[in-house]
Parts: C-alpha cells; sequence; structure tokens
C-alpha cells in the first residue's frame, strides 16, 4: 500500500458530504461521531478508487 499525498486527501475531504464536515463541531457527540465516521468511509471509497497507475506530473527518481 502507498502512502497517499497530501493533495489527494484534501480532494478526499473536499468530496465528502457537506454535512459531515460541518457537524465535525457540533456540540452533540454523536453527531461528532457519526461525521467523523462518514468522512472516514469517503475516504477509505476515494481509496479504493484511487488509479494504479503512477501520477504523469511526478518525477521518478532513480535509487
Amino acid at each position: 500500500m502507498t502512502q497517499p499525498d497530501s493533495l489527494w486527501l484534501a480532494q478526499s475531504l473536499l468530496a465528502a458530504p457537506g454535512w459531515a464536515k460541518v457537524a465535525l463541531t457540533a456540540p452533540n457527540e454523536r453527531l461528532r461521531e457519526n461525521a467523523a465516521l462518514e468522512l472516514a468511509q469517503s475516504i477509505l471509497v476515494a481509496w479504493e478508487r484511487q488509479p494504479a497507475m503512477p501520477d504523469a506530473r511526478q518525477m521518478t527518481l532513480t535509487l
């Protein structure tokens, strides 16, 4: 498993449902937990759909 880059993670968070992003700051603990679970699930879905080929914009470095 490769480590995701910050741009991919940011795009995954922005693609998450709006209610989940807003609910992270809710005063209700149960709502915050549900929001965190929804965000985690959206990131996992994005991880599964991640393209197998490396990004053409990324340089390859020799070892």
